[in-house]
């Protein structure tokens, strides 16, 4: 059983008789024939179907979510001693950019509920040296981003959505991505729209802050050769590109998917007697693409273990809070370590959370034995 079910997706038909493989193998060929591997047509062609898909007026693709979110810093400024606002429940390059440009992380508290940032914990942490806010959009669910803007026009402070699990989710009846300052995604190859590589992509509806995050991504070039400001080479690979075409055609279907194969985890879970306690609770103004199913368990090591004796792979997404990281452990990160106190509910996560199998084309057969020893675990280790 795989964790992720990569090629169930490429045999899936998608024009006529013509599948996933077949598609891509076709835009690669036509790359290799032009051989504008870097800045190829595909390129403009992704970002064109990237912003009409939700409905923002600008997308600059990149290289990589960790990139984006670089990127996305360096074009609002953040700077040396600029405190940013954000949760500790996430993959390291969420803090690890702020650190690159000397910044300071500031965490809040998480909603145990949904795993995202606790709005109501963020005005208490805004002083004169805050200048940003990155609320993470967890799990494929995005964060309460109408609440988060309520705050950040208060003080003026842009935000930044950290997309990279949320791509294709809704908040309010709008995507993701298109209800912040800026946005910024990743499309590594386990996300909910993946390439085969690694790639992003940063949205705004903000011109002359598309226009800065463009030139940034390309070595703050203005035209060949000349360079206006520092910037980074962070350009999306035409190759990357071309798959990731097909492959947004083809995610509507599959959000559709994910969605019913969630909620078919749900209804097992709830015939067995198991709350949205346990598995994942979604806000009523919120639909989730699902990048991962989490649960929440007791005793996770023997649950893991035992779950991989009857070959069923788990993950952890994620066991060791940000501000635990070993790069926040030297004398200059005090402050940031004083500001990280009350992380009771994300410390309590950190230490429950166990992602399922799971993929738009996960075949019930599979998702019955997963659901009968989870629950069998349950049953040994009392969860």
């Amino acid at each position: 059983m795989n964790f992720i079910d990569l090629e169930a997706q490429l045999n899936i038909k998608l024009e006529g008789d013509k599948t996933l493989r077949n598609i891509i193998d076709l835009n690669i060929s036509r790359v290799l024939n032009h051989t504008k591997f870097i800045c190829g047509p595909e390129v403009n062609q992704l970002e064109n179907d990237l912003a009409h898909f939700i409905d923002v007026k600008n997308c600059v693709a990149v290289s990589s979510g960790t990139d984006a979110l670089l990127i996305s810093l360096m074009a609002l400024d953040i700077n040396q001693g600029d405190e940013v606002i954000t949760t500790p429940f996430s993959f390291i390059s969420t803090v690890e950019v702020l650190l690159l440009l000397k910044a300071k992380p500031v965490f809040v508290d998480i909603d145990p509920k949904t795993f995202n940032i606790d709005p109501k914990k963020i005005e208490e942490k805004i002083n004169e040296n805050t200048k940003a806010i990155i609320p993470v959009s967890l799990y494929g669910q995005t964060a309460d981003l109408k609440a988060i803007n309520l705050i950040a026009e208060k003080y003026k402070i842009p935000v930044i959505e950290d997309a990279a699990q949320s791509f294709g989710a809704m908040h309010h009846n709008k995507f993701s991505c298109s209800q912040t300052t800026i946005a910024t995604t990743s499309f590594f190859p386990s996300k909910p729209l993946g390439c085969y590589g690694d790639g992003g992509a940063i949205f705004t509806n903000n011109d002359s802050l598309a226009d800065r995050v463009r030139r940034i991504s390309k070595h703050g070039q203005t035209k060949r050769y000349i360079h206006s400001e520092i910037g980074i080479n962070g350009r999306l690979d035409t190759i990357q590109a071309a798959i990731l075409t097909p492959k947004l055609k083809l995610f509507e279907k599959e959000i559709f998917l994910r969605n019913e194969i969630a909620k078919r985890y749900e209804n097992k879970f709830d015939k067995l007697g198991y709350s949205n306690s346990f598995y994942p609770f979604i806000e009523n103004f919120n639909k989730s693409v699902f990048a991962q199913y989490t649960i929440r368990v007791k005793n996770r090591f023997k649950v893991q273990e035992f779950l991989k004796s009857k070959g069923i792979p788990t993950a952890i997404h994620y066991p060791c809070l940000l501000n635990e990281q070993e790069i926040l452990s030297d004398s200059n990160t005090e402050k940031i370590k004083k500001n990280s106190e009350n992380l009771i509910f994300a410390k309590e996560a950190s230490k429950e959370v166990l992602s399922l199998p799971f993929s738009p084309y996960l075949k019930e057969i599979d998702q019955d034995l997963i659901v009968e020893k989870v629950h069998e675990a349950n049953l040994m280790f009392n969860f």
